[in-house]
């Protein structure tokens, strides 16, 4: 009867439908999971002590058989926790050579732990292949492999158990005098990961998740070890070898201590452990699919004096209009053959009197492909012109008045301006359980929204992956009824065109998960704001009093003056924002690109980690290369499960 009750917990984890995060176990129960497999283990061991009492020779061989009977039960259960948490993961071990480049104690300690992993693993998977051939094994073979895994030597599974747990987690400390240091490995592996932009990009975990999946695979290697010297003992003990009753009690002891210290080394490192996620560029940038772009905001413009004020006189210079509108037009002009800027032109300068214009394709929107000045400067990027060049001549007036050409900004809200961002609040279905999980920005209808993934929360952090879905965005257009600028939306100007970076995070309360997001204006600003809502960790439960918070800090302004196109840059994006700052969209740079692109562009990729999470913040930021526009993105920052990290419920 005790041990049914011992193994019910596991025959429920073997029974439940694999439809559930991560298979079917959430973020924490691979401690629970692999504590309750370690005692189902000892009851085996205890069940098998009971019925083979004193041993007779004669039946050794039997015994053995019976032994690996029940290492087969126990072997099942394993193999099923492996299943169930592969969505953390898998070679994590491996993988940390590829970013630990440049510490060659790290190398060292790296190969010390996977030669331990190692040698568990082919001890393991060698009395798995015993038990498939145990009817015809011979008995000294058995034993002879009991002996080498149970027994003291620089050989055996033990030896490789205490090395593995040293060389990673450092020297065993009592919870009581625990003490973390950061020259202990898993320290400087979290550190490294950190800093490894490819490392995070080609596993989409964030540092924390990581860490964890890190600790998954050798508790999963613990284990199997542990599981090794019960039975590899037992062995010795129904061949009449000793009853090992001391060696016994020792190794769980030191099992258990090693388990407790790299608990407490995991819960201190979590704490520590960065919990952000974004997403890195694309193989390729393709419009529309890994971004998207704010259209013709400020886009360069070339008017004459004469048509940029209401005198139509040109008696001014081009540096004099600097915030004015187009009064008119001469027919046999260079403004008769291009679109009109029908709102505010800003900035004008002069350039040079003469010039070449290549007017882009009418769909484009673009309005010029390059201008080459007679001077020798070229604006933009030169290439064949489709639609031929317009030869540009400044003239002169009366003999007195030079009515110059003007290089300008055109603010002007047209068709082709995709310039919007939507002020509707974006909320999870509360209701229903369900929290945010991801994010991206998408463009529908020409306005730019933040879009949420959402899952029904379970106990303990759990996502059921089954209901996790993009939740539609709000479906209107700018022209609609009632629907009214400000208050539905934002539409960016020249005076009204920065948004805010940094992260919203309920950072010193695990109590809250993210449920909703929302651009607010404030102060012509774009802010985000973020939906926080109160829940019970262990129940699951969303209780249905949110918490809002506003950022309010804006900080340095990013100075994004003369980069060229950002899909044009080779280089793969860093991250270039830091902390509370902001930014203005602005057009390129006028003598690399004619200033006809706004930037930066919008990376529209989904934001979701490789397995799903509730979520403890959002954020903006900003990447790019040097020289180049770079992009805006959201980012996620994972909940914090380290404070929820102890000891399994059920202790030996």
């Amino acid at each position: 009867m005790q041990l049914l009750q011992l193994l019910l917990p596991l025959l429920v984890l073997v029974c439940i439908p694999l439809t559930i995060a991560f298979e079917i176990q959430d973020t924490l129960n691979i401690i629970h999971d692999v504590d309750v497999i370690a005692r189902a283990v000892r009851s085996h061991i205890e069940d098998l002590g009971a019925k083979t009492g004193d041993t007779d020779i004669n039946n050794i061989q039997d015994n053995h058989n019976n032994v690996l009977e029940h290492f087969k039960a126990v072997d099942k259960l394993i193999n099923q926790a492996r299943m169930n948490y592969s969505h953390f993961g898998t070679h994590i071990v491996e993988s940390i050579s590829d970013f630990i480049v440049d510490d060659v104690l790290a190398t060292i300690q790296i190969n010390e732990i996977t030669h331990a992993i190692n040698k568990i693993s082919m001890r393991y998977d060698q009395i798995v292949a015993y038990e498939a051939r145990k009817e015809s094994l011979e008995i000294n073979t058995l034993i002879s492999f009991a002996e080498w895994a149970a027994l003291p030597s620089a050989e055996s599974v033990q030896h490789s158990m205490e090395r593995l747990g040293f060389t990673l987690f450092g020297r065993i400390q009592n919870a009581t005098d625990f003490k973390p240091t950061s020259r202990i490995l898993v320290n400087r592996i979290m550190k490294s990961y950190e800093e490894s932009l490819q490392q995070r990009c080609s596993t989409r975990l964030s540092p924390q998740q990581f860490l964890y999946s890190l600790y998954a695979e050798i508790a999963l290697i613990e284990l199997k070890g542990y599981t090794l010297m019960e039975f590899s003992t037992m062995i010795l003990r129904v061949s009449d070898l000793g009853n090992f009753i001391n060696e016994t009690e020792l190794f769980r002891l030191n099992h258990k201590k090693r388990t407790e210290h790299a608990l407490n080394v995991l819960r201190h490192e979590m704490q520590q452990a960065d919990r952000s996620f974004w997403r890195c560029d694309p193989p390729e940038h393709v419009a529309k699919v890994t971004y998207d772009e704010v259209t013709r905001l400020l886009q360069g413009y070339i008017e004459n004096e004469d048509g940029l004020n209401a005198d139509r006189t040109c008696k001014r210079t081009c540096d004099a209009y600097q915030d004015t509108r187009v009064s008119g037009c001469i027919s046999d002009s260079f403004c008769s053959s291009q679109p009109q800027c029908s709102g505010r032109v800003h900035d004008c300068r002069f350039i040079d009197s003469k010039m070449w214009v290549c007017q882009s394709p009418q769909m484009s929107t673009r309005r010029y492909e390059y201008i080459q000045y007679e001077n020798g400067q070229d604006l933009g990027h030169r290439k064949a012109c489709g639609r031929g060049t317009n030869k540009v001549d400044s003239w002169w007036r009366w003999l007195f008045w030079h009515c110059s050409f003007c290089f300008c900004l055109c603010d002007e809200q047209s068709t082709k301006s995709d310039r919007y961002f939507n002020l509707r609040e974006t909320v999870s279905d509360v209701e229903a359980n369900k929290v945010v999980t991801g994010v991206r920005i998408i463009k529908k209808n020409r306005i730019f929204h933040l879009q949420i993934q959402q899952g029904q929360l379970l106990p303990r952090g759990v996502i059921n992956e089954s209901t996790v879905h993009w939740k539609p965005v709000h479906d209107y257009y700018i022209s609609g009824w009632n629907v009214k600028q400000g208050v539905d939306y934002h539409a960016m100007s020249y005076h009204s065109r920065a948004i805010d970076l940094g992260d919203v995070d309920n950072r010193n309360d695990v109590s809250f998960v993210v449920t909703g997001v929302q651009f607010v204006l404030i102060n012509g600003k774009l802010k985000l704001r973020v939906v926080f809502s109160k829940f019970d960790f262990e129940s699951g439960k969303v209780m249905g009093s949110d918490w809002l918070s506003i950022r309010t800090i804006s900080g340095e302004q990013l100075n994004l003056q003369n980069l060229d196109i950002p899909t044009l840059s080779g280089a793969s994006s860093k991250v270039l924002s830091n902390g509370y700052q902001h930014l203005k969209f602005v057009n390129t740079g006028v003598q690399k690109d004619a200033a006809q692109t706004t930037i930066p562009f919008i990376d529209i990729q989904d934001v979701v980690a490789s397995h799903s999470t509730p979520l403890h913040g959002i954020g903006i930021y900003y990447k790019g290369t040097p020289g180049y526009g770079g992009f805006i993105a959201p980012k996620i920052i994972n909940y914090d499960y380290s404070p929820h990290i102890g000891m399994p419920i059920t202790q030996p």
